[in-house]
């Protein structure tokens, strides 16, 4: 669902999902590429790519640190010793 507001609304979605800096540098984007998308068509995408990229990025570190703190709380998995 977050992807889909980040696609549709780039700063709301970066918001909602804790970026505030993230947030305020697409809107500020978002303007630019508004006035400049008038004449460059393909700029009106780079909002909506930068939010879906930034709210990937935010989510596999997520996973990332919930793994870490698995291998530190429980040892390495035993495949890891092959």
């Amino acid at each position: 669902m977050i992807y889909l507001l980040a696609a549709l609304v780039p700063p709301l979605g970066l918001l909602f999902n804790g970026q505030p800096f993230a947030a305020i540098f697409n809107l500020l984007l978002s303007v630019v590429c508004i006035i400049l998308g008038l004449f460059f068509h393909f700029l009106l995408l780079v909002p909506s790519a930068h939010a879906l990229i930034a709210v990937h990025m935010r989510r596999e570190d997520r996973r990332h640190r919930e793994v870490v703190d698995a291998i530190r709380r429980y040892g390495p998995p035993p495949s890891a010793w092959r």
